[in-house]
């Protein structure tokens, strides 16, 4: 994370907040840019919030306050999120209720508008709101189906980890992907860890076989993923279908498939479904005293991020500043 921290520190943008009042988001306002990791906007009425943050001894000097229904900009928005949602039969009206409403969706109106470079949600709502906020205002890349999320688990003593670090994904968004959306979770992750991190991926597709030693649906979905990923990205190591002992220890490996090309050493693993990779990041946060950060989307045209509402602080500041690396990579625009 100090990595991506000073990534982040060598072009600080703008990243928009909608839960200001939240005290986790309060408090990482002072770091984020004190250490200038990013320039917070807050999404608040001034008054209250510079009253919250009194309360909990935050200080508020040069952070950007934007009131939603002060803003001039507000009207762009309101026809920013009707001319999307149109074809779903919303009117103006509705979508003005939205905007002001639900001020995730007023965060991604900003991000769209380039009036900010990126937005952090989700300490106080659940993902779906998140992400349906950031659909709906945002969008998908050109040429992205799949909109998907990952978490960068820091794990800095454990010896299965890549300089302490591994890739998890879907934890928070495709409930139970096809084998196709599989495939694209896949190489948006990867390219994620090599964007983020700096990493080299050995991407493991991660089932409850290795190399055929059960033979169900399940694992066939798995196994079609890998090979479908592995055709369209033959310059990124990937292999699966693999157990999890398999993918992580490479003296398993050597009895299991020794002919695997990641031969036990995976730094980017994909969980066939939500169940598995939503319970995985929570056990590793909480049995492994891991710092978990995201769920970061991938797929969307400019960043907008998830966090779980089991947030802490430091969670806040890791994912603004993954937020911030994201942005700048496509600050062009």
């Amino acid at each position: 994370m100090e990595q991506i921290i000073e990534k982040a520190r060598k072009n600080p943008l703008r990243i928009v907040f909608p839960e200001a009042e939240d005290e986790r988001i309060l408090k990482a306002v002072s770091p984020l840019r004190e250490k200038r990791i990013a320039y917070p906007v807050l999404l608040a009425d001034e008054d209250k919030i510079i009253s919250r943050a009194k309360q909990l001894g935050v200080d508020l000097k040069g952070v950007e306050i934007v009131n939603p229904n002060h803003d001039p900009n507000k009207d762009e928005y309101v026809e920013l999120l009707y001319r999307r949602l149109v074809k779903k039969g919303i009117t103006r009206e509705q979508a003005e209720e939205r905007i002001l409403g639900s001020l995730s969706y007023y965060a991604g109106a900003m991000v769209r508008t380039g009036r900010a470079a990126g937005a952090v949600s989700g300490a106080t709502h659940p993902s779906s709101d998140t992400i349906r906020a950031a659909l709906y205002t945002i969008g998908p890349q050109e040429g992205i189906e799949t909109i998907s999320s990952f978490f960068v688990m820091k794990l800095p003593d454990c010896p299965y980890a890549d300089r302490g670090y591994l890739v998890y994904a879907d934890c928070g968004v495709v409930v139970d992907p096809t084998s196709e959306q599989l495939a694209e979770i896949t190489i948006c992750t990867a390219k994620s860890a090599i964007q983020l991190l700096g990493l080299t991926p050995r991407v493991a597709l991660l089932s409850f076989s290795t190399y055929g030693s059960v033979v169900h649906p399940l694992v066939d979905k798995v196994k079609k993923a890998a090979e479908i990923a592995r055709q369209r990205c033959p310059d990124i190591l990937i292999d699966g279908e693999l157990q999890v002992d398999a993918a992580l220890v490479p003296e398993v490996a050597q009895r299991k498939c020794p002919a695997s090309p990641v031969k036990g050493k995976a730094n980017v693993l994909i969980f066939p479904n939500l169940n598995a990779g939503n319970i995985a990041y929570k056990l590793t946060q909480r049995l492994a005293g891991a710092s978990a950060y995201g769920p970061v989307l991938q797929g969307l045209r400019y960043p907008y991020n998830d966090l779980s509402r089991g947030c802490s602080v430091e969670d806040v500041i890791g994912v603004t500043a993954i937020t911030a690396v994201q942005a700048q990579q496509g600050e062009n625009r």
